[in-house]
């Protein structure tokens, strides 16, 4: 893989053509229905639960989610170290949805917790300062209040691993917490991205990488999903109580901000985010990485091969 330089505005409307190309060979597909119901044959299930009363509880949402997959000890076993791997890359206060709401964090950490994890990491390889990341995010002030590790970026936590992907085939620093651990579970917030138009659970694993981390924009679908392949989580959890609709992935305009009260859960990375894009008027096969990643056989939009439940608050 060639990453030595920059990609201009051409080079990357050039790639997201080929993708293009790619998709409408791939012709129509199918999405879940509401109407689907869990069946023991298949193996890969997406909750999404809505909070729709006018006082509900992210806390209680966030728990009605993990109970409709079947529970939290389905995922997390006493004694193990569980890392969440939020995105808090920008020095942004929750309310304008660039990173992950601290409440879903702090919901998630509890139940970890309640299964007997023995130990809670919160990690990310943040773009600004991770001092401020983590203080204006919230997740400082969570980390305190759960008595969950903060882990702050640093040179030492660093470890250069062969990534084998499909295009990513060089070795690359990985920010170790998140490749020793029992269980990781991906907690991305969605929004919109300049260039691969939504950065949801997939694209959240770019900050569990160091380096020149641009050079990854080069050919930005392949990349996620090879990164995909690489951390692949025990679970993803994408955090859409409020998203970033237009203008993202940074922001800080609240008029860009949309409330959809809303998490979904899945045991398929590709499979959440596919979920994730109808909450902005898409469909997953317009998205570069999410038709990739079922070519490559990280996961599956197909309606057939998923269980999806939907739970109401």
């Amino acid at each position: 893989m060639k990453l030595d330089k920059p990609i201009t505005r051409r080079e990357s409307i050039q790639n997201l053509m080929q993708i293009g190309r790619g998709i409408a060979l791939a012709g129509a597909a199918s999405w879940m229905s509401p109407l689907s119901v869990f069946a023991v044959q298949k193996s890969g299930f997406v909750v999404e639960g809505i909070g729709q009363s006018l006082n509900y509880s992210i806390n209680d949402l966030t728990r009605r989610v993990f109970e409709a997959a079947g529970g939290i000890n389905k995922f997390v076993s006493k004694g193990d170290v569980v890392v969440i791997k939020a995105n808090l890359s920008w020095a942004s206060k929750p309310e304008f949805a660039a990173t992950t709401n601290p409440e879903v964090l702090k919901a998630i950490i509890e139940l970890c917790q309640e299964a007997g994890a023995k130990k809670v990491r919160i990690a990310d390889n943040t773009i600004d300062d991770a001092h401020q990341c983590f203080s204006i995010t919230g997740a400082e002030k969570i980390a305190k209040i759960t008595g969950a590790e903060l882990v702050y970026p640093r040179s030492s936590l660093m470890k250069r691993m062969k990534i084998q992907g499909n295009i990513i085939d060089v070795e690359w620093p990985v920010f170790i917490p998140l490749v020793e651990n029992d269980k990781i579970i991906n907690l991305p917030v969605a929004k919109t991205h300049i260039l691969s138009t939504l950065t949801l659970g997939m694209k959240n694993w770019i900050g569990g990488v160091d380096g020149n981390r641009w050079m990854l924009h080069n050919n930005i679908h392949e990349s996620i999903v090879d990164l995909s392949q690489f951390f692949r989580p025990t679970i993803t959890v994408i955090d859409a109580i409020r998203i970033m609709a237009r203008n993202g992935p940074r922001n800080g305009n609240l008029e860009d901000v949309a409330e959809k009260n809303t998490l979904i859960l899945s045991n398929d990375p590709v499979a959440a985010d596919a979920r994730a894009t109808l909450m902005f008027n898409l469909k997953p096969v317009q998205i570069g990485y999410i038709w990739l990643g079922q070519k490559w056989g990280l996961g599956t939009y197909d309606a057939e091969k998923l269980v999806y439940k939907k739970v109401v608050v």
